[in-house]
């Protein structure tokens, strides 16, 4: 088995690059320093070093060693520094599935209260298709999955829903878009270019529905799954774009948009999908006791949406 020490001293020669200086720096003779480098070599079956005039040389077998060489000091390091910290526990790690249409700073603000644990705590997010994050879920491949939509009652996959919170959406437009479409909400909008959620959308179909009932009917010039290429093209003026409300400001500013109006009628919901009633996971428990203050609601202990629902149900 190598020898820790030994690889000290491998090191301590390789930077220095003679035996009297690592001597010299380490505080022992060079000769204990020869004898160590011999041992190693020996165990190696690899010559590690070779003279160039006063100067030892790394051989290509050297390089090699110095390379997992201070892969081995770092974990040593990170070791100690773990020990110091009290932190010698398993790290606790949440895998999380966040569908496509899910805005970033939403999933983002919604998923913070996970990050409480600091770096005793690891987040892996995946995004997807919210039939396919399904199956990861179910597969125990993800702990929980944030989305639009809940699981539909008597489907093929058993899991639960929990309500994380609502808002009502407001339309956005580029500020050359707004002065090319004047006039008062919602009629400007008809038969102006916008920028729709995909199919997949939970809201997609209620959009749909409040065109027809208030006769405004844009001419939808694209379809995105993807929120952040939606927003791209609403910041180069290509269409009019809903946000929802809560993140209404945010989206704006990070845009440069300006609101035109918010559809009380259209309501957003939330959701945190997993296959446990009631969660033990200490990070999905933190996510889904703060998420109402997402929506500046009070969270709730037990909440609403905790059983299996319908898509769009409330």
């Amino acid at each position: 088995m190598i020898n820790y020490k030994h690889l000290h001293y491998f090191h301590a020669v390789a930077t220095h690059g003679t035996v009297a200086r690592a001597a010299e720096q380490l505080h022992v003779t060079a000769q204990a320093i020869s004898m160590q480098l011999q041992v190693l070599e020996y165990q190696l079956g690899e010559a590690l070093f070779s003279k160039k005039g006063r100067v030892l040389e790394l051989t290509e077998a050297g390089k090699i060693v110095l390379g997992y060489a201070g892969q081995i000091f770092d974990l040593g390091n990170e070791l100690e520094q773990a020990v110091r910290r009290g932190g010698l526990r398993t790290p606790e790690m949440l895998r999380v599935g966040i569908c496509d249409m899910i805005a970033k700073t939403m999933a983002f603000r919604l998923l913070q209260p996970a990050r409480e644990a600091g770096l005793a705590m690891r987040l892996i997010c995946r995004e997807g298709r919210f039939d396919d994050l399904m199956i990861d879920l179910t597969a125990h491949k993800l702990d929980l999955v944030i989305s639009d939509q809940g699981l539909p009652t008597g489907g093929a996959i058993r899991g639960y829903t929990h309500l994380l919170g609502s808002s009502t959406v407001t339309v956005l437009g580029h500020p050359g878009l707004c002065m090319a479409w004047p006039g008062e909400f919602p009629q400007r909008l008809r038969n102006a270019p916008f920028l729709m959620p995909g199919a997949d959308a939970a809201v997609h179909s209620q959009l749909n529905s409040w065109f027809e009932a208030n006769d405004v009917r844009p001419i939808v010039v694209g379809e995105f799954d993807d929120g952040a290429l939606l927003k791209s093209f609403a910041r180069a003026g290509t269409g009019f774009m809903f946000a929802s409300t809560v993140l209404a400001d945010i989206v704006q500013a990070e845009n440069g948009l300006q609101p035109l109006g918010t559809i009380a009628s259209i309501v957003e919901h939330f959701y945190a999908v997993s296959v446990e009633r009631r969660e033990h996971h200490p990070a999905v428990r933190r996510i889904l006791d703060k998420a109402g203050l997402v929506f500046g609601a009070q969270a709730l202990e037990e909440r609403p949406g905790s059983i299996e629902r319908p898509p769009g149900s409330v």
